[in-house]
């Protein structure tokens, strides 16, 4: 089974690898990553495997509602997680999860996907 793949968009870490990457990478989960809208919306194209979508709703100058509306649009069954530091909605999000607590986040994909930890890698012959 292969390992789920998430696509994260996020702010870009000042001076190292962020913390929700890391997370998600120590649990088994596939991470790429993305910093702005373009970039998003480019690695969707670029990746079309992708089990779920992992936004950031506070990245400065980031559209957060319009880059769910644009994914859920145009491929309305990849979930679509939006992580936000409010209590704000986001209308074409499927899940919403505040982006203080990674403990809710790591629930939720292993809620959705399972836990890959539990199947491990095939064995060469």
């Amino acid at each position: 089974m292969p390992r789920p793949t998430f696509l994260v968009a996020e702010p870009e870490p000042e001076q190292a690898l962020s913390a929700r990457k890391l997370l998600l990478e120590t649990f088994k989960f596939n991470v790429i990553t993305a910093h702005t809208e373009i970039e998003t919306v480019d690695l969707l194209h670029l990746f079309p495997r992708i089990d779920a979508i992992i936004l950031h709703c506070g990245i400065p100058n980031f559209d957060a509602e319009k880059i769910i509306q644009i994914v859920k649009t145009a491929t309305p069954e990849l979930p679509v997680i939006a992580l936000t530091p409010t209590e704000r909605e986001y209308a074409w999000a499927d899940h919403i999860v505040q982006s203080h607590d990674p403990q809710e986040l790591l629930q939720l994909v292993h809620r959705l996907f399972g836990d890959p930890r539990k199947h491990p890698p095939p064995q060469d012959s």
